[in-house]
């Protein structure tokens, strides 16, 4: 059994510190680090920490997508580049020590050509049958068609459940087309509902509401440090977060879904998988950057839930 991530916008994602931020100043940076990123490079990086066989699809391109490839193999993380001209993008991320306050420029990505964009439909379509989930997690590269995000979702071969966690229009074409399960937070599902979601019970409603039409199988909310709620065809759950030291959110978001996967594939009913998401979502927080979670954090709290 193998799970396959797909990352259209990978990233190198470089973290640093500065002592404030402050304009119109020269600020000196100290922790300097670098990590591969992308939404679907990161739920890769997560089952395979957590044990379970995984496939990471990216597109790679430039001197970053030789570094990105570098920095997977150096985690051994299984993975399948799928050549682009222009170049890998890189955010940074930045710390300032005197709040705590993280901020976070992330840059457009490349221009996917159209023969980029018909090698990548291809790819999709001769997914090995091993595959038994597929991931599409990130942002579309800038000026790619949402029309595009659809005709991947639909190359994807019978039988496969699909999970998607992206935004705006690339997440309303997912939905139309239908797929296993969506992980937006509030903001995001307010944005597809056209509402505010105020309360548990507006929340409730929203996510019954892609249900009923077709539009996922499950939805998991995120409610940041709150947990998530998970809603089926069976009902919903709210599932609190462990409550732990905070050091970095990012790629957390990412660890809920590498979490909830990993748990999957391993026979785990939906709820116990959603709770191990949960668990490993409040582990990668405790670590620094976009270092993610480790296994015998996201075990502990998992156990301890």
């Amino acid at each position: 059994m193998t799970i396959a991530t797909v990352t259209l916008n990978p990233c190198i994602d470089k973290t640093v510190s500065v002592e404030q931020m402050l304009p119109d100043c020269k600020l000196a940076c100290t922790n300097i680090h670098a990590y591969p990123g992308g939404g679907g490079i990161n739920v890769a990086r997560v089952i395979r920490r957590l044990g379970a066989p995984v496939c990471a699809y990216w597109s790679c391109g430039g001197e970053n997508g030789y570094r990105l490839a570098q920095f997977l193999e150096q985690e051994q993380v299984p993975h399948q580049p799928i050549p682009i001209e222009d170049c890998v993008r890189e955010n940074l991320i930045v710390r300032e020590e005197t709040s705590g306050n993280l901020f976070r420029f992330g840059m457009p990505g490349p221009l996917l050509r159209t023969g980029e964009r018909e090698q990548w439909r291809q790819c999709i379509t001769q997914l090995p049958s091993s595959v038994d989930y597929l991931v599409f997690s990130g942002s579309l590269p800038a000026g790619t068609p949402p029309e595009w995000y659809r005709e991947l979702l639909c190359a994807v071969p019978d039988g496969i459940p699909v999970i998607v966690d992206t935004k705006q229009e690339a997440l309303r074409q997912a939905l139309e087309v239908g797929v296993y399960l969506i992980k937006p937070n509030v903001h995001e599902m307010e944005e597809l509902v056209g509402r505010t979601l105020s309360d548990n019970c507006a929340m409730e409603q929203a996510a019954r509401e892609i249900i009923d039409r077709g539009g996922a199988e499950v939805v998991i909310l995120s409610l940041g440090r709150a947990g998530v709620l998970l809603a089926s065809k069976d009902g919903t759950e709210r599932i609190p977060a462990p409550s732990v030291h905070l050091r970095s959110k990012v790629g957390a978001g990412d660890a809920v879904v590498g979490g909830l996967l990993t748990a999957l594939s391993q026979g785990k009913s939906l709820a116990d998988a959603a709770r191990f998401g949960v668990a490993a979502g409040a582990a990668a927080v405790m670590t620094e950057g976009t270092e993610l979670c480790r296994k015998e954090d996201a075990e502990q709290l998992f156990k301890d839930m």
